[in-house]
């Protein structure tokens, strides 16, 4: 029987350290590969045993994971907050780093992460991007309001970004130096770049044909808009990973810190090791859902009571995140199943309005 090899992968910009061991910890092999696809492939086909390598996330670790796929009989990548929590040490190197990771791989110890196909994080990727120009819009809008208050220009703060308001009040400008005014033109046309680019990247990624009837299923839930839906489906990729509700929430940053020692617990607040592009989007969600959603309504009136707003919102973006997963695991449309939580729901929605 061929012995299987445990290889240990410490990924960096422009090379790859290895290290090869037995599964009894011997070390067969070390080194350094060029961090390039011909490299990595040429390296690859050389292995005489059948191998199992593992890499630490990082910014290169996905086409690196992909270059080598091909070539392992399993390859992973692992967490790496869990990674320094189990690796911490006085001494680091790249040559430690890959003979541990090594290490954990053969004793079956690595923190290992879940890896999206490669065409759903070229849509993930898009989808970030988007946010991306979205916050670049908001900075050029800002600008300009900045801009005119700098030069005691009144304006009517709804209507400023306004394309006929604009013009009308670029025209009107009066005692504005004109280094001002070419800067509030640039602005506007920046802004207008980013808008453009940003509606174009989420009509590109609607016409995906299995990821738009998903979005079409996640959005049948009220409250939920294209983006949410979008959001979910490329950052939870997989629903069926998550064994439970408090698991997505949990990897949705809606939970907060728990340090528990000697019978006695301490709740901390919302942890940061979370999915930021979830959080944020389902937060900024639960503020606007209730006005549409009868249920998402009552779970905000009910919390409010308490006296606490921002509780209200995160006890609804919670909400959200259990709909968001059973319809996604059920693969239907979002419906009730209780009538009297329906009628009770929309009492409390006509109240509230």
């Amino acid at each position: 029987m061929t012995a299987i090899h445990y290889i240990g992968f410490d990924v960096h910009k422009k090379s790859v350290s290895f290290c090869i061991k037995t599964a009894d910890g011997e070390i067969v092999e070390e080194g350094t590969i060029l961090a390039q696809r011909d490299a990595l492939r040429e390296w690859a086909r050389e292995r005489k045993h059948p191998w199992k390598g593992a890499m630490e996330a990082t910014l290169f670790s996905a086409w690196i994971y992909d270059t080598l796929k091909p070539f392992a009989g399993e390859l992973h990548i692992a967490h790496p907050a869990r990674m320094k929590a189990i690796t911490a040490g006085k001494k680091k190197t790249d040559k430690i780093d890959a003979r541990t990771i090594a290490d954990l791989l053969r004793c079956n110890l690595l923190p290992v992460c879940y890896v999206a196909p490669p065409e759903m994080r070229d849509l993930r990727r898009l989808l970030r991007y988007r946010a991306l120009m979205v916050r670049e819009s908001v900075r050029m809008k800002n600008k300009i309001a900045g801009l005119l208050m700098e030069t005691g220009t009144p304006f009517h703060k709804e209507k400023l970004h306004g394309k006929k308001y604009f013009a009308q009040l670029l025209k009107d400008l009066e005692e504005v130096p004109e280094s001002v005014q070419d800067l509030l033109r640039l602005s506007r046309s920046s802004m207008e770049m980013f808008e453009t680019t940003q509606k174009r990247l989420i009509r590109q990624l609607l016409v995906q044909p299995k990821l738009g009837q998903r979005v079409d299923r996640l959005a049948s839930i009220s409250g939920v808009g294209p983006i949410t839906a979008l959001t979910w489906a490329l950052e939870i990729i997989d629903p069926h990973r998550f064994s439970s509700c408090a698991d997505v929430l949990s990897y949705c940053g809606l939970t907060a810190a728990l340090k528990s020692s000697a019978g006695k617990q301490q709740r901390g607040p919302i942890s940061k090791q979370r999915n930021l592009w979830l959080q944020t989007t389902l937060i900024e969600a639960a503020k606007l859902a209730p006005r549409w959603n009868p249920q998402l309504a009552a779970v905000h009136a009910r919390e409010l009571e308490r006296g606490h707003r921002n509780r209200a919102t995160l006890a609804v973006a919670r909400k959200i995140a259990a709909y968001l997963l059973a319809v996604d695991k059920s693969g239907k449309p979002f419906e009730l199943r209780s009538p009297e939580m329906a009628d009770l729901a929309a009492a409390t929605l006509q109240k509230a309005g």
